[in-house]
């Protein structure tokens, strides 16, 4: 039987995090709401329980809670940051607003403990209150200066609590502590991949759709792609695909797109122009989460036309991915932003389900799972193309005249990466039309024209991005080219905002 792991959420905004970290240390983990049932929580397996952070003060009134009963449950419980506040909240400990608050990183005394082994002297802090009084049959097992309860341990139960965020990059080897954990403490074999799901996932697949015909919904990206290769496997001709052109995407993608797919992949294939069809359901809106709507529900709209075209579909293939769930929001978390296949859908949507064989797995987890199946390795590791494409990377309205400018930027900073051997060491790498205008001098006269914004990213699973720091001489070459090349654009400026705070598209 799998072994899982349940990361209770109690709203914090480094949550999914905490689940990513726990699949690589090889254990299998959903991200479910704090209020769960336990029916849920403890579903056919469950082999610990982690509760992340969070925004309450846990006396707070309407403060986040979970059923209790998962403490008698006999399995491992790790609390981080207002985790370990509830814990001691729960089991009579004391919590007070700290005196000296705590954030960034901090230097932090460990006690010989097996959940500490392998971990630097630095953490991250990020908390008003702290624990003062650990409960009775707890331990402090880690104090800081300011903090002197900054991890504590009930040995017997199987109780721990940690004030540090370890699922953070800026704690110094906080995923050994994870390791530990699963390891050490709860004894698991650790031994989950995604590159194993294929013969899981494919019965599930077939298990759902049974002898129904699916639509399956390809944008060219790596998700759709390995979820619609995945499908085929699992009930072949029953898979027809449909490509969207909706005249938001990059230069050339469209033939590329067909080209790989059909020749390539061998799959059933079907181009629709949509071009002018998106751009006047989209003219002169500005707002982000209107345009995502927009698109989410057109893209809905053009498979149901398609589908009657075809005799009919029952079940609507999508590449959602785990990341795309949690950042259109949950009942713990806030909408960060919505995904077009996810909060951007119509509630009257014209089939019988949607299948999303990737739902609950993250960027690179995917690619694993695609190489396994045989997909080439360069459409793989292909960087991410976002559903809504060029329209949230068009700040403001959408125009052709705008498209047109962003494409050609947009191919010239991809060549210019390609050229200068980056591209896979680069997540993600794009421009923006900024809607911006600068006075400018070319040619001895002044000019008044737009700033490109340029935008590169450096990721293993999008939850968290830092800045790519692309080399000075690259970075002349590609502004002085897009300045050069394209028309209407007299400035180039780069985006050095790392996520969080930021995200990693604009819009």
């Amino acid at each position: 039987m799998r072994e899982r792991v349940v990361v209770l959420d109690f709203g914090g905004q480094y949550n999914q995090l905490i689940a990513r970290r726990v699949r690589e240390a090889g254990v299998y983990s959903e991200l479910i709401p704090h209020d769960a049932p336990l029916s849920r929580i403890q579903g056919e397996s469950l082999s610990a329980i982690i509760l992340t952070g969070g925004p309450d003060s846990v006396y707070a009134e309407g403060a986040k809670t979970c059923d209790n009963a998962i403490f008698s449950l006999g399995i491992p419980v790790l609390g981080i940051c207002y985790g370990m506040q509830y814990l001691a909240k729960v089991f009579g400990g004391e919590i007070a607003s700290a005196e000296i608050r705590e954030y960034g990183h901090t230097n932090i005394r460990f006690s010989d403990h097996p959940l500490f082994r392998g971990l630097g002297s630095a953490v991250w802090m990020n908390h008003n209150d702290s624990v003062t009084k650990e409960p009775k049959g707890f331990s402090s097992i880690a104090s800081t200066a300011a903090c002197p309860v900054a991890a504590f341990a009930d040995e017997e139960r199987k109780l721990y609590g940690i004030q540090f965020h370890a699922e953070v990059t800026h704690t110094e080897n906080g995923q050994r502590l994870f390791e530990n954990f699963l390891k050490q403490i709860c004894a698991l074999r650790c031994d989950y991949s995604a590159s194993n799901l294929k013969d899981e996932l494919i019965a599930q697949i077939r298990a759902q759709v049974g002898n129904k015909r699916v639509i399956g919904a390809l944008s060219g990206g790596v998700d759709s792609s390995v979820a619609s290769v995945l499908v085929h496997e699992a009930v072949g001709d029953q898979l027809t695909c449909i490509f969207v052109d909706h005249g938001l995407l990059r230069e050339n993608e469209a033939d590329e797109v067909m080209r790989v797919y059909h020749d390539t992949l061998s799959l059933n294939i079907i181009k629709v122009d949509a071009r002018q069809r998106f751009l006047k359901k989209l003219a002169g809106v500005v707002e982000p989460e209107r345009k995502r709507k927009i698109i989410g529900e057109e893209f809905i709209r053009v498979f149901e036309e398609e589908s009657k075209k075809l005799g009919g579909g029952e079940f609507l293939l999508q590449g959602t991915i785990y990341p795309d769930v949690i950042e259109s929001g949950t009942s713990s978390a806030s909408t960060i932003k919505s995904h077009h296949n996810v909060g951007g859908l119509p509630k009257d949507i014209g089939f019988t389900g949607l299948v999303e064989p990737l739902r609950m797995l993250f960027k690179d987890e995917v690619r694993a799972l695609g190489e396994s199946i045989g997909i080439p390795h360069e459409l793989v590791w292909r960087q991410p193309f976002p559903g809504p494409g060029l329209a949230i990377r068009v700040l403001g309205d959408v125009t052709e005249e705008k498209l047109q400018i962003l494409r050609r930027s947009d191919f010239i900073f991809r060549e210019e990466i390609k050229n200068s051997g980056l591209a896979e060491a680069i997540w993600q790498y794009f421009t923006v039309f900024t809607g911006m205008r600068s006075v400018g001098v070319m040619g001895d006269l002044r000019t008044y024209d737009y700033v490109i914004g340029v935008r590169a990213v450096t990721s293993t699973d999008a939850m968290t991005v830092e800045w790519a720091e692309i080399p000075y001489p690259v970075l002349r070459r590609i502004s002085e080219r897009i300045i050069g090349e394209v028309p209407h654009v007299n400035r180039v400026v780069y985006d050095i905002t790392s996520k969080p705070p930021g995200t990693i598209e604009w819009e």
